[in-house]
């Protein structure tokens, strides 16, 4: 089988209505944008995938092809060293290798976390919020949240004052798992500068949750390159600390592991490693005796091949991006099908490959 062409597609979707996520500061976010590209090979199989774009697109299926037109999609391994030397001049790739995943399981007749030697065993959510709002604005979404299943929330923070946030919602639901993001590892810089965080601030910020109580984890607090930085909080605080999910391949989660940096390595498939490497992130994780729960807030696409890495992993949560109005129905509105979560708990799709498919009239609005 050998790969013969790649055609993309830029999609947007309409939200009704707009979030400010703190990842992108200032920037109100009303529209859904990704590239979506189809891999195709001689054997008639065309394996998908997705990546984050944004207006205008970013148009580079003929600059992939270059790399990819007359390899076997089975060779992920020398495909991947292909792709490293794409990662040199950008933009990031590791989102291709999904679709050889998907083509892979198709021709087998079988889900990929069947190939990972996984089974569908179901997953914990957490309802993955996207804005920092203040307790009084949260605690509905919070008590809605819980009626639907989940057991656990993650609250986004920006300001180290933003602790009274997490006092107000662990006071007004003390059974309930917390996580806090406070969205430090990177930013999209299109409105304003986020606001940077000292060491000094996240563990202040730490100490607070330590008095909190119960919080399952701090994310990202610190610049998702500061090893360092990230080691020396984490010997100072019992919270645990987590991080990784856009930093770049499986050699920067060494260093985070080496460097005795992080609890919890946040990879996640579509940004930073693809699905192979992503197994091999996990397994470095379960080898030091570190959680592995992926970052999923990307696309459907995205979300899916995350969960097939995720039971491959034994993972112990699933983050399940959900800010109204970012519903899982516009994470999946290039599906057929929604992937959505049952009482609480997910498990990935089971049909062959990735075990999703795209709505081929989202393409012709496209």
């Amino acid at each position: 089988m050998q790969i013969t062409g790649i055609t993309q597609h830029h999609l947007t979707h309409q939200l009704d209505g707009a979030f400010e996520p703190t990842w992108i500061p200032g920037y109100p976010q009303g529209v859904h944008e990704l590239e979506l590209f189809e891999v195709e090979t001689d054997a008639g199989i065309t394996g998908i995938t997705a990546s984050p774009s944004f207006a205008g697109g970013l148009d580079y299926a003929d600059a992939l092809s270059v790399f990819l037109a007359g390899e076997d999609p089975h060779d992920v391994e020398g495909i991947l060293r292909k792709l490293d030397a794409v990662d040199l001049v950008g933009p990031r790739p590791w989102h291709v290798e999904l679709a050889l995943w998907d083509i892979i399981g198709k021709d087998a007749g079988k889900p990929v976390y069947e190939l990972l030697g996984a089974a569908a065993e179901p997953i914990p959510v957490y309802a993955s919020t996207g804005e920092a709002q203040p307790a009084d604005e949260r605690l509905p979404y919070v008590e809605t949240r819980i009626e639907e299943g989940f057991e656990a929330v993650k609250l986004r923070v920006e300001s180290p004052g933003d602790i009274e946030t997490v006092r107000g919602v662990r006071e007004a639901f003390p059974e309930l798992t917390l996580m806090v993001d406070a969205n430090k590892g990177w930013s999209v810089r299109v409105a304003r500068e986020e606001e940077r965080w000292s060491f000094a601030d996240a563990l202040g910020f730490a100490r607070g949750l330590e008095e909190v109580g119960d919080v399952a984890w701090l994310e990202e607090p610190l610049p998702r390159h500061d090893y360092r930085g990230y080691a020396r909080l984490r010997k100072k605080t019992d919270v645990p600390i987590a991080g990784g999910e856009f930093n770049d391949g499986p050699h920067q989660f060494r260093e985070f592991v080496q460097q005795e940096s992080l609890d919890v390595l946040q990879p996640d498939a579509a940004l930073a490693t693809g699905i192979k490497r992503g197994t091999e992130v996990a397994a470095m994780a379960d080898l030091h005796g570190l959680e592995f729960v992926p970052h999923t807030w990307t696309n459907g696409v995205g979300f899916a091949a995350n969960l097939h890495v995720m039971a491959a992993a034994d993972s112990a949560w699933c983050e399940y991006p959900f800010e109204p109005p970012w519903t899982p129905a516009v994470r999946d509105f290039l599906l057929t099908d929604t992937i959505e979560h049952d009482g609480g708990y997910i498990e990935p799709p089971s049909g062959p490959g990735l075990g999703i498919e795209i709505d081929r009239s989202v393409l012709d609005e496209g």
